[in-house]
């Protein structure tokens, strides 16, 4: 929650909707149905090809950036934790948040819960 503009961040199991961890607060007030969204979305992009590298390549998408009028969602793939397929979602007010900067950041965050 340190990132500047943040209004919350949840550990999203993207294969179960189930949010691990969050903090700060939830779209719409709700950590859990904001997870089950962000999973869906998770799922289009990691499962159809058309979102991946080049044809043959098996590269696989790092972030996703979605804005709206008021929000950046910035989503974060972590590579597979033990067998669970993770990711980072965090919603940024639009008139406080640096998107590039929350963009590193979210980076180093995510590849800190990995190195552990």
């Amino acid at each position: 929650m340190a990132i500047s503009g943040a209004l919350g961040v949840a550990l999203v199991d993207w294969t179960s909707g189930l949010a691990v961890a969050t903090a700060g607060a939830g779209p719409g007030g709700d950590h859990e149905a904001g997870a089950v969204e962000v999973a869906e979305l998770a799922r289009v992009v990691l499962l159809h090809r058309s979102f991946a590298d080049p044809v043959g390549s098996e590269s696989a998408p790092e972030d996703l950036i979605l804005s709206t009028p008021g929000c950046y969602h910035l989503i974060r793939f972590l590579p597979a934790l033990l067998d669970a397929t993770l990711l980072l979602h965090l919603r940024l007010d639009r008139g406080g948040a640096n998107l590039a900067l929350a963009r590193r950041q979210l980076h180093s965050i995510g590849q800190g819960l990995v190195d552990r």
